[in-house]
């Protein structure tokens, strides 16, 4: 495990390119008014976020987990400039894992994280090997994978002290997520914003869950963040999630509000109206006539059709 730590970099300034810049070598964040724009949107749905799930209290410390790809990055820019400006005070630490990969430029994100004056660690673990050793020829990497990247991480943060594990997931992750399981898993769930663990030892924070993935794309092309293509999940083309997404921005094309409407429906849901007996009782439902009326009295009401049968 290598750690690093450098508080002196100005928090301005951001490498746009990759390793071998000094920070006083650093072109400054660009300041065009899409740029500003954008930043002030992200900001504003990622504060609604965590105020409407309780995502991050006063004293945390939180461990963004930075893969190098645009919704980390976005992820981690956006709690550091919230941090500024927040009334209350939380600690911010990156963690990168990384997983041994073939050609992965291990110097790109320490030299981005020590620019930024971001407190960091770089987690080495060889999990490359043993998702390819145990993923039969022409299956996905994602279970295993996802699997060894979570037990790594949740372990890590309880090592550093973490209260909240923060990951990059956007509303659309969360959309495509709730379609895989109902088109393939015979279940209407998603990606919830706030989790705990399964063994109950960390809160898992998904602060981008109200943003648009294509707003993600604008604002890294914008901030030119240095990244690092990913050659593990969500590279392989058999991926059933790689077709729902997809479908996802095709709809967004022909239908600008679906994608809108149906990520509301996920904040509104009516057990009463589906069919889970888990959820709903059904079986209790009780007819309640404790104030019924005599006929005489209906037949007098306007609201009430009376047909006389022959």
């Amino acid at each position: 495990m290598r750690s690093a730590v450098n508080r002196d970099a100005p928090v301005d300034s951001v490498p746009l390119l990759a390793a071998g810049l000094s920070p006083a070598a650093l072109p400054s964040i660009p300041t065009t008014g899409d740029l500003s724009r954008l930043q002030k949107k992200l900001r504003r749905q990622v504060s609604h976020a965590i105020h409407d799930f309780g995502m991050i209290e006063d004293g945390d410390r939180v461990m963004v987990c930075v893969s190098g790809g645009k919704d980390s990055y976005t992820l981690l820019d956006i709690l550091l400039e919230l941090q500024k400006v927040a009334p209350i005070k939380f600690e911010i630490v990156a963690v990168n894992l990384d997983q041994k990969q073939p050609d992965y430029p291990e110097d790109i994100l320490p030299d981005y994280l020590s620019a930024r004056g971001v407190p960091h660690y770089i987690l080495e673990k060889d999990t490359y090997s043993i998702v390819k050793r145990l993923t039969p020829e022409g299956k996905t990497f994602c279970a295993v994978c996802s699997r060894l990247r979570r037990g790594s991480l949740y372990g890590f943060a309880e090592e550093i002290g973490a209260t909240k594990v923060a990951l990059g997931h956007h509303r659309d992750d969360l959309l495509a997520t709730f379609f895989l399981n109902l088109f393939h898993g015979g279940s209407i769930k998603s990606m919830p914003p706030k989790l705990l663990s399964d063994d109950g030892r960390n809160m898992v924070i998904r602060p981008l869950a109200y943003v648009e993935e294509k707003d993600i794309i604008q604002y890294a092309q914008l901030r030119e963040f240095p990244i690092i293509p990913c050659n593990l999940c969500g590279s392989q083309e058999n991926l059933q999630r790689a077709k729902i997404n997809q479908m996802l921005r095709e709809w967004d094309q022909q239908y600008p509000q679906r994608l809108a409407s149906i990520f509301s429906a996920l904040q509104n849901v009516a057990p009463s109206q589906l069919a889970d007996r888990e959820l709903f009782d059904f079986e209790a439902l009780q007819v309640s006539r404790s104030d019924m009326v005599d006929a005489e009295t209906l037949k007098n009401r306007l609201d009430v059709l009376n047909i006389t049968l022959a």
